[in-house]
Order: C-alpha cells, then sequence, then structure tokens
C-alpha cells in the first residue's frame, strides 16, 4: 500500500484524510502536466546529493536511470494512478521506488514539495515562454506579410472612432504588430529576471546538508539562486508576471480584433474575413459573422480574470508557502492555453483576409485634409495654433455651405486668411500628403518601410531564442 508523503504523523485509521478534502488537495490534473520538468529537476538534484556525499554516484545514477523509464511511461500513457497520488511529485517518485526500492526514498533528502512544485514551475516557465514567443512571432510575421504585399494602399486613420487623417493601410496593420512585440519583449524580460533556481530552500530554512546550490543552478541552466528560501518558496510572482504578460498579449489582440470585427462591416467594408474564420447565422441565410474575433475578444476577458485570481489568491497568504498557491498552475495553465488558441486564430485570420483597396481609399474624404491644410500656412509662416484656428473656420463655412474644403472658392478662404493662395490645390492629394510625414514611424512609404525592417530583424532575433 502506498504512503503519504507526508503520513507519518497521522494514524492509519482516525488520520485517514476525508474524501472531500482527498479531492480537493489532489492537483495531479494540473501538475501532470510538468512531468518532465519535474523528473528533469529530480535527476539533477540526485546528481547534486552524490556531489555532497549524501548518496553514492551509483544511487545517482540509478536513480536517473528509473526516472528515465518513469518518463517513457509518462510519453507513453502507460503511467498508472493510485488514490494516493496526490499530485505529480507524488507520483514519480512513487515509481522511482517502486522501480528500485529503498534508494528511491533517499531522492527527497533535503528537500520539500515546496521548493521542488515552484522549481518545477519555473522549469515549466521557460517552455511556456519559449510557445508563448513563437505565437507571437507568428501573429507579427503574418502581420508584417500583409503590410509588404499591400504597401501604398490608403485608408483612413481614426481616433475616437472618427475619420482623422489619411494613412497608409500598413502602417495601421504594423502599429499592432509593434503591440506585440513589445509583448515579446516583456517575455524576454520575464524570462531572465525568473531565471533563479530555488531548488535547496526546503520547506523554508534551506538545506543543512552541504547540497551545491549554485552548481545545481548551473546543472539546470538557471543564472544563479534565490537569495532567501523563505522568500523563494512563498514567490509566484513570476507566475503573476507570466500571467500579466499573456493578459497584456490578449488585450492587443482584442483591439485588433476588434479593429478588424469593424473594418468587415459592410458599413465600412475595408476587409473580407476568410470563409474558414466565419460562421453563418442559424436563422438568416445571409450572414457572414467574425465570429473567430469575438471568440479572441472573449478570451482576453477569461485570461485577465486568471491574472485577477492569481493576484486575489497571494494577497492574503502569510509568509512563505500556503496550499492556497497550489493554484498558480491552474491560472498559469489557463492564460498560457487560451492565449495560444487566440494566437492561432488571429494567425489564421489576417494570412487569409482580403482588403477591398478601393473601398479603403473611397472612404477617404477631403475634411480629412484639415490637419494638412493647417500645416500649409505653418509653412506660409503662420503659428500652428493660429492657423488650427483658420482652418476650424474654414472647416465651419464648408459645414454652412454644404461644400468639401476643396470646393471653397479661393476668394473666400483668403477672407480667412490672406496666406491661402492658388497652391492649396495642392494639398488636395492623399498620396501626396501622406508621403510628407516620413519621420520615424510616420506613415509615408520610407518610414513604413523602416519599420518594417525593424520588424523583420526582431523576427529573425527570435527566431534564435531559445
Amino acid at each position: 500500500m502506498a504512503q503519504q508523503l507526508w503520513g507519518g504523523r497521522f494514524g492509519d485509521a482516525e488520520g485517514k484524510t476525508n474524501e472531500c478534502l482527498a479531492k480537493l488537495n489532489c492537483s495531479l490534473p494540473l501538475d501532470s502536466r510538468f512531468y518532465a520538468e519535474d523528473i528533469d529537476g529530480s535527476i539533477a538534484y540526485a546528481e547534486a546529493l552524490a556531489r555532497a556525499g549524501l548518496i553514492t554516484d551509483k544511487d545517482a545514477a540509478d536513480i536517473g536511470a528509473a526516472l528515465e523509464v518513469v518518463r517513457r511511461e509518462w510519453r507513453d500513457g502507460s503511467i498508472k494512478f493510485l488514490s494516493s497520488d496526490e499530485d505529480v511529485h507524488t507520483v514519480n517518485e512513487r515509481r522511482l521506488t517502486e522501480l528500485i526500492g529503498d534508494v528511491g526514498k533517499r531522492l527527497h533528502t533535503g528537500r520539500s514539495r515546496n521548493d521542488q512544485v515552484i522549481t518545477d514551475m519555473k522549469l515549466w516557465l521557460r517552455r511556456g515562454i519559449r510557445e508563448t514567443l513563437a505565437g507571437l512571432r507568428a501573429v507579427i510575421e503574418a502581420s508584417v506579410a500583409q503590410a509588404k504585399q499591400n504597401l501604398g494602399t490608403l485608408m483612413p486613420g481614426y481616433t475616437h472612432l472618427q475619420r482623422a487623417q489619411p494613412v497608409q493601410f500598413s502602417h495601421w496593420m504594423l502599429s499592432h504588430a509593434f503591440a506585440l512585440q513589445a509583448d515579446c519583449q516583456r517575455l524576454l524580460e520575464l524570462k531572465e529576471r525568473a531565471n533563479l533556481l530555488p531548488m535547496g530552500s526546503g520547506a523554508l530554512a534551506g538545506n543543512p546538508l552541504g547540497v551545491d546550490r549554485e552548481w545545481l543552478a548551473k546543472r539546470l541552466n538557471f543564472a544563479g539562486v534565490t537569495p532567501n528560501s523563505m522568500h523563494a518558496v512563498g514567490d509566484r510572482d513570476f507566475v503573476v508576471d507570466f500571467i500579466y504578460c499573456c493578459s497584456l498579449a490578449s488585450l492587443h489582440l482584442s483591439r485588433l480584433a476588434e479593429d478588424l470585427i469593424l473594418y468587415a462591416t459592410k458599413e465600412f467594408d475595408f476587409i473580407k474575413i476568410a470563409d474558414g474564420f466565419s460562421t453563418g447565422s442559424s436563422l438568416m441565410p445571409q450572414k457572414r459573422n467574425p465570429d473567430s474575433l469575438e471568440l479572441v475578444r472573449g478570451i482576453s476577458g477569461s485570461i485577465c480574470a486568471s491574472l485577477s485570481g492569481i493576484m486575489m489568491t497571494i494577497k492574503g497568504t502569510p509568509t512563505t508557502y500556503n496550499k492556497d498557491l497550489q493554484f498558480d498552475k491552474q491560472y498559469a495553465f489557463d492564460a498560457f492555453d487560451r492565449l495560444q488558441d487566440a494566437l492561432t486564430v488571429v494567425e489564421g485570420v489576417i494570412k487569409t483576409m482580403q482588403l477591398n483597396r478601393e473601398r479603403m481609399e473611397s472612404a477617404l474624404s477631403p475634411d480629412m485634409l484639415a490637419t494638412d491644410w493647417a500645416y500649409y500656412l505653418v509653412r506660409k509662416g503662420v503659428p500652428f495654433r493660429q492657423a488650427h484656428h483658420y482652418i476650424g473656420e474654414v472647416v465651419a463655412y464648408a459645414e454652412k455651405h454644404d461644400l468639401e474644403l476643396n470646393e471653397i472658392p479661393l476668394g473666400e478662404l483668403q477672407k480667412i486668411c490672406k496666406e491661402f493662395n492658388v497652391d492649396i490645390a495642392q494639398v488636395s492629394d492623399y498620396g501626396v500628403n501622406v508621403e510628407k510625414y516620413d519621420v520615424t514611424g510616420g506613415t509615408a512609404t520610407k518610414s513604413v518601410k523602416q519599420q518594417l525592417k525593424t520588424l523583420q530583424n526582431f523576427i529573425e532575433e527570435l527566431k534564435q531564442t531559445k
């Protein structure tokens, strides 16, 4: 009969765990996800025990070989669970002992599940960050490809959802790509910041048996060790940081989804979402619903809920480890999984969507030239605040007389400001005006190409990230 890792204190009858508590206490459905990380950490710890003279080199080798057998059982699905298995650590240690006997019982010397589970979580975090970066990179790549393919296509830029200034579609597309680039950078920073080994912290007081934590950190590719054992076993800030990164990325995907949903309506008709990422109505045969993007918006709320959940879980916990922290995995894995789903869908939408270039450009209107008309006066020597006031009067005149800006007679313009001249007609070409915004980050073709190059270089750097 298998024993609980903590069961010696409790009698066989009176001390038996209540069934409802046993169910609540069992984290195996969640933490089985990092069985490989648990095995990696355990093999390294066995080697550290041998270096400290606590077990023999042969013991460490036998433990390592047996754990590789356990790894294969996890991989091929032949691993068997018992009712006494509370978590992945219990399963791995039980199977280890079943395979090699009492030698397996030496593995936990000086180690607590408190420092074990957080080490496993940090090892999993590397994989979680790597796969999240890959998903973000794929969406950035799809955005860059659309921007390159449609370079020069003009559309209205919006503020307050009102037409504002002419911009390139590519400039708009890359605005979302740069938001995702920032998400990648946050994850890369977290990857470095969280890369300190907690193992060796024990339950809370550290390890008194001479285990070389610095060697163990190098063995597991950590940059160093956590400096305080009490802080280490209760620290879940890196989990909060990861879920925050996922939450912010999901917000950026949600904003992109909202833009695309609007642009796909008949009222805008700027893009067409592919059939593979659209659905129909059970009642109205004509409908093409952007359910893929609406689900992405909804997923964002769920991921942000995980962020609130982990923060509120941590808020009330006293120093060091408490069982509340068991829920960190639920929040982290859920945020990771949902973000992966959203990234995959958004990548597919961007890759397959079609642009209605004529509709985009026909949505441009002369009133959107107002800012460029103000700059026209600035170039004539009029202070900008005064130029802004003059163009406001021009706009008011156009509205009063039901005219477009470029339909107002020159004589009427000169009554408002004497600096207007026949060359104002040259400020009526949307394409010419767009090309004047050639500052770094602007919407001119030169600037957009620079943005494309920046993102392409970043993509190549991401591909090298391990």
